[in-house]
């Protein structure tokens, strides 16, 4: 956490020139200010915790691995939000072939992890009110396409440009996704929800994403 401190006022700018020029070290900013937003992405998706756990490892290694590329001509946090979504895309589609491999050889029922909702480990001990579960699993239950909208635009703080851009769909088009999704909400729930609780990213799961990211860039360095 020191380091975290030490640069807490260094821009985001400063701080990717510096990894550039070799500052490894520096990366670890650049994970913990963005390891909530990717977690509520990943559990948005219908992922259990360790599988969100592992898909910001990846994303956080393959942006490192491409930083040279990073041109900068949108924030580190959209950018490293189309990796995670992207990884979260292609792991959905790798699942999705299993299953239907599986299911050509064997007619028992199959559950995936992306499936299987209810196999968060730990996520729900971390979070005690009973309306944050309520809306969790609404938001869960929710067609893709307006649970990732209400992702980043409520749960991640994203604006409504922000959200075109990663998502690659017209800015009127996440304002009418994102108010279906509230439709959609207000169907399941008779009180507002508090979206900093939703889908909370414990300080304990950012030291270890932290740790196994810096591990793994610095064999890779």
């Amino acid at each position: 956490m020191l380091i975290t401190k030490q640069f807490e006022a260094t821009t985001e700018t400063e701080i990717i020139k510096r990894i550039k020029e070799g500052e490894i070290d520096l990366f670890e900013i650049l994970v913990r200010r963005n390891n909530p937003f990717l977690y509520k992405i990943g559990m948005s998706y219908g992922y259990s915790h360790q599988n969100v756990e592992d898909l910001m490892q990846e994303a956080f290694i393959a942006a490192y691995l491409n930083l040279n590329k990073f041109e900068q001509r949108s924030s580190f946090k959209t950018w490293i939000t189309k990796i995670m979504l992207n990884q979260c895309y292609h792991k959905a589609q790798r699942m999705s072939f299993k299953k239907e491999k599986t299911a050509s050889t064997n007619s028992e029922k199959t559950i995936s992890d992306f499936e299987n909702l209810q196999s968060v480990d730990g996520f729900k001990k971390i979070i005690s009110r009973e309306l944050s579960h309520v809306i969790e699993d609404a938001i869960i239950h929710m067609p893709l396409d307006y649970r990732m909208v209400l992702s980043l635009r409520e749960l991640n703080g994203m604006s409504t440009a922000e959200t075109a851009e990663v998502l690659d769909i017209s800015e009127e088009n996440v304002k009418v996704r994102l108010n279906r999704a509230k439709q959609l909400l207000k169907q399941r729930l008779e009180k507002i929800y508090e979206p900093k609780e939703i889908f909370e990213f414990n300080l304990v799961y950012c030291d270890a994403i932290v740790y196994r990211v810096m591990k793994a860039i610095t064999a890779r360095s």
